[in-house]
C-alpha cells in the first residue's frame, strides 16, 4: 500500500522572518509571505531566541566569543553584547526555551535568520559577508536535532524554493516510513537515489554500494543507519547551478513523459528570481 503524508509539515522560523519585528534594530520581514498561498500548506512556529533570552526589543547587538555555538555549549566560548557585557546565560536559557517549543509543536523543518549569531548555521555576521564563527549559538542546538534546514534568504528565491520544497517533503516522508525489511528498503532507495545524487552523487553512489552488500536479513540499527545517511543527504544545501539542472532535467522528463509541449522551458541562464 503506499504511503502518503496525511498533514500537514510543521516548520519553526526564526520570528524576524514571519512578520516579528524582533531584531535587535527593531527590524523584521515577512518573508513567509513570499510563499503566497503555498503559506497555508504548513504549519509555522516562530521563535526568537534572543527575545526569550530577556533582551528585549531594541537590544544591544551580540557576537559570539573565543568560539562558535558548538564551543558555547561546551563552555569554552561566550557571548557578549556590543557594551562588553556577558549575556551567555540568558542567551543560553532563551535558545533552549526555543529549541523546547520546536520540540512540542513537533517541527520537521527550520527557517533560520543566517548571519545571526543566534540562529546562523553557516555564517554568524552580517558585515562584509564575512563567515563569523558558525554555527550560531542556536544553530548549533537546531544541527544536532537533525532538523531540515533552510535559510531565510531562500524564500526570495522561486528556483530555491522549488529545490527545499520537493527535498523537504521527501525528508518528511522518509522520516515517517516504517522500513521492516531489506527488499522494502531496496525499494525505497531506488525512489530516493536520484534526488540524493543530485546533491552529492559519489555519496549516493557509496551508499547504494553499500546497501546492496548488506546482509539479507537487517538488524534495526542497520536500517536505521542508512536512514540516517539518506536524510542527511536531502537536507544538504544545494547551489543555484546545480538546481538549474536539476530543473532542466525533470523538464525534459516531464515533455518526454508526459507531452507536455505547452510546459515553457526553464531558461539556461535563469537567475534565483526568475
Amino acid at each position: 500500500m503506499a504511503y502518503i503524508l496525511q498533514e500537514k509539515i510543521r516548520v519553526g522560523v526564526s520570528a524576524c522572518n514571519a512578520g516579528a519585528r524582533v531584531r535587535w534594530n527593531r527590524a523584521g520581514w515577512d518573508r513567509l509571505a513570499l510563499l503566497g498561498r503555498e503559506k497555508s500548506s504548513f504549519i509555522w512556529t516562530p521563535v526568537c531566541p534572543e527575545v526569550m533570552a530577556g533582551l528585549g526589543v531594541p537590544r544591544h547587538p551580540i557576537r559570539l566569543v573565543s568560539g562558535n555555538g558548538d564551543d558555547f555549549w561546551q563552555k569554552t566560548s561566550q557571548v557578549k553584547n556590543k557594551q562588553g557585557e556577558d549575556v551567555s546565560v540568558p542567551i543560553r536559557d532563551g535558545a533552549l526555551a526555543c529549541l523546547e517549543a520546536l520540540k512540542r509543536a513537533g517541527v520537521d523543518a527550520f527557517i533560520f535568520m543566517e548571519g545571526s549569531p543566534s540562529c546562523g548555521v553557516y555564517r554568524t555576521t552580517l558585515k562584509n559577508r564575512r563567515l563569523g564563527k558558525p554555527p550560531g549559538v542556536f544553530g548549533s542546538l537546531l544541527i544536532r536535532e537533525n532538523l531540515f534546514l533552510i535559510p531565510a534568504l531562500d524564500l526570495e528565491s522561486p528556483l530555491k524554493r522549488w529545490d527545499w520544497r520537493r527535498r523537504l517533503h521527501a525528508f518528511c516522508w522518509l522520516k515517517r516510513r516504517q522500513i521492516e525489511s531489506k527488499d522494502q528498503l531496496y525499494h525505497l532507495w531506488h525512489d530516493f537515489k536520484f534526488i540524493c545524487q543530485e546533491v552529492d552523487d559519489p555519496e549516493a553512489r557509496r551508499i547504494g554500494a553499500e546497501l546492496a552488500d548488506l546482509p539479507r536479513h537487517l538488524e534495526r540499527e542497520q536500517i536505521e543507519t542508512w536512514r540516517t545517511r539518506t536524510l542527511r543527504l536531502l537536507r544538504r544545501p544545494s547551489t543555484l547551478k546545480r538546481i538549474s539542472a536539476v530543473m532542466q532535467k525533470h523538464y525534459a522528463y516531464y515533455r518526454k513523459h508526459l507531452q507536455g509541449d505547452d510546459l515553457p522551458a526553464p531558461e539556461p541562464g535563469m537567475s534565483k528570481h526568475h
